[in-house]
């Protein structure tokens, strides 16, 4: 069967066209000859283009298909495809993230099980994940105006300093520091002669840091002849004595015994003073009277009389 040469045109249009068209999908990150599902999802915000890639754990898994606006809603809804091989529930989310430090957003699928499975045509949950270049570009202003206030502050310390450097008060700088001056001379003189006086008596330094040597010797030899002595149990006998002592002076305090009774008894103390006074009273009649009482003086009993008081 021989072929008109308009078939044979028809059909390499045709085959270009197919080929065309698989090329263009193929380079829009689309492989026909793969079976793929497409779902939505919808963000504040665009960020992304055609053909951005679409992973899970980092590994390419789709490709962003279509992005249009929403002019209801204000949001903009993204279509991507990923192979049917991939099954998440519909609680997964879609995360944006950037893809590198030079730019370029995709979209991160986080895989989850729980719940109804995903279906394709199906809308899905967001988010965006801020990166490293945008956090450091929102921070930057911040950071600029706090370095700005810095540049100010140090502007008005350097101006402070001028005029405290440049002011020549009595208060003033220049005047503080010739003052410091002048007391570091003094001090210096005062060292000289310090030393100077120290020059001069080195001999009685030096007898003088003999004697505490020697007293220090001394010292040591008193403590080692104490540690010697036993003064251990000199102190505990001196302890056992004082205790006595005291069980004495607390017998005398309580009235127990002759001693106690006589520091204690008010009846023995007047008695021992009646008995005093009659005993005054026997030895002055015995010097006035003796003939009383030696009989070989007078053989008449004289009878006791008491004496007369002026």
């Amino acid at each position: 069967m021989k072929i008109s040469k308009e078939i044979k045109t028809g059909i390499l249009v045709l085959l270009g066209i197919i080929l065309f068209i698989f090329g263009f999908n193929y380079l829009k990150g689309q492989n026909l000859l793969e079976s793929n599902n497409v779902y939505y999802t919808e963000f504040n915000y665009n960020a992304l283009t055609p053909s951005s890639v679409v992973t899970v754990k980092g590994n390419p898994v789709g490709k962003v298909t279509e992005i249009k606006y929403d002019y209801k809603t204000g949001k903009t809804r993204v279509a991507f495809f990923v192979n049917e091989q991939l099954v998440f529930s519909k609680n997964s989310k879609i995360r944006m993230y950037e893809t590198g430090l030079m730019g370029g957003n995709g979209l991160a699928i986080l895989v989850r099980k729980d719940g109804e499975r995903a279906k394709p045509g199906d809308v899905l949950e967001s988010e965006v994940e801020v990166g490293l270049v945008t956090s450091l570009s929102k921070n930057f202003s911040g950071l600029s105006t706090d370095l700005d206030l810095t540049l100010k502050s140090a502007d008005t310390l350097m101006s402070n300093l001028n005029k405290l450097v440049e002011d020549d008060s009595s208060q003033g700088l220049k005047a503080t520091i010739y003052e410091l001056n002048e007391t570091l001379k003094s001090f210096k003189g005062t060292s000289n002669s310090v030393n100077s006086l120290i020059g001069k008596n080195d001999a009685n330094i030096e007898a003088l840091l003999a004697n505490f040597k020697t007293m220090s010797a001394d010292l040591a030899v008193v403590i080692t002849e104490l540690k010697e002595a036993n003064l251990g149990n000199t102190v505990a006998t001196l302890n056992t004595t004082l205790a006595n002592l005291n069980n004495v002076l607390a017998k005398v305090n309580s009235s127990d015994g002759t001693l106690g009774k006589l520091l204690q008894d008010d009846a023995l103390y007047t008695n021992l003073e009646g008995a005093t006074k009659e005993l005054e009273a026997l030895l002055q009649d015995i010097k006035l009277h003796p003939k009383r009482y030696f009989r070989i003086l007078s053989k008449k009993e004289i009878p006791y009389q008491e004496p007369q008081t002026n």
